[in-house]
């Protein structure tokens, strides 16, 4: 049934001051842009990773959930990255507060989360089944 992430999407009051801090962490540009019908920026998306997955930034006002809450909640979705401590370490330097610390979820796997400055949750995870299964893909492509 669920066939793979589409879009993750994340809430700003400023969209467009979001899309710069992203574009700063990503090292892109936003490839699609929405304006609302003031001018400002009411959506942005970036592709990013190996599967070019979609992250969108949504202006606040058009939320759908209720994304007032005084504390982070919900899901959280874990980004694979290849050095866990490097990637909290740039995201703190960036602005982000920390909400988990490392944590060992087994052997490979370890997790920590941010919550941005527009109050977004970002899970970033070290995960060998994620590596395991871009390698055994990699590797079909090239048999």
């Amino acid at each position: 049934m669920l066939r793979g992430l589409s879009t993750v999407s994340f809430w700003a009051d400023d969209v467009a001051a979001a899309r710069q801090w992203y574009a700063e962490l990503l090292g892109i540009e936003a490839y699609f842009n929405v304006p609302n019908p003031d001018g400002s920026t009411g959506y942005s998306e970036f592709r990013i990773g190996d599967y070019q997955h979609e992250l969108g930034l949504i202006d606040r006002r058009y939320a759908t959930l209720d994304v007032t809450a005084t504390r982070p909640a919900g899901a959280i979705v874990y980004w694979h990255v290849d050095d866990l401590n490097a990637a909290l370490e740039r995201l703190l330097a960036m602005g982000a507060t920390q909400l988990d610390a490392p944590t060992r979820r087994g052997e490979g796997f370890v997790t920590a989360s941010v919550v941005d400055p527009f109050g977004n949750v970002l899970g970033i995870m070290y995960n060998q089944h994620y590596l395991d299964m871009l390698g055994a893909r990699h590797d079909s492509e090239h048999s």
